[in-house]
């Protein structure tokens, strides 16, 4: 008898990380906020139901921000979240890029 040969999506992976596109997308942020002086450290943990990316201030501080990847969270909200120091889900949603624009600094207009 032949064993039957077992695809990947009929094992979940035994931990959620982000990959090297959706990295891309958070250190490019972060590096302009490091340069900016906003940030200063940064940590990243995989868990078997979702990865975060947290953003310090300061190393010995609570994360100012947090990035999360939900997978099981696709077919609701998105994938994709930013959570506050306090808790608030700042944004959700599908497309990291879009997500991740809450935490952009606001540029300064000048009006006529």
């Amino acid at each position: 008898m032949l064993p039957t040969q077992i695809t990947q999506s009929e094992h979940p992976p035994e931990q959620v990380c982000f990959d090297r596109r959706e990295f891309g997308v958070i250190f490019s942020l972060y590096g302009r906020m490091v340069a900016a002086g906003e940030w200063r450290d940064y940590g990243i943990s995989t868990l078997r139901d979702f990865a975060v990316f947290s953003i310090f201030r300061r190393t010995s501080e609570m994360p100012l921000y947090r990035v999360e990847k939900r997978p099981a969270l696709r077919a609701k909200q998105g994938i994709y979240g930013v959570v506050a120091m306090d808790g608030r889900i700042l944004r959700r949603g599908h497309d990291l890029a879009q997500v991740l624009r809450v935490l952009e600094p606001r540029s300064v207009r000048l009006v006529d």
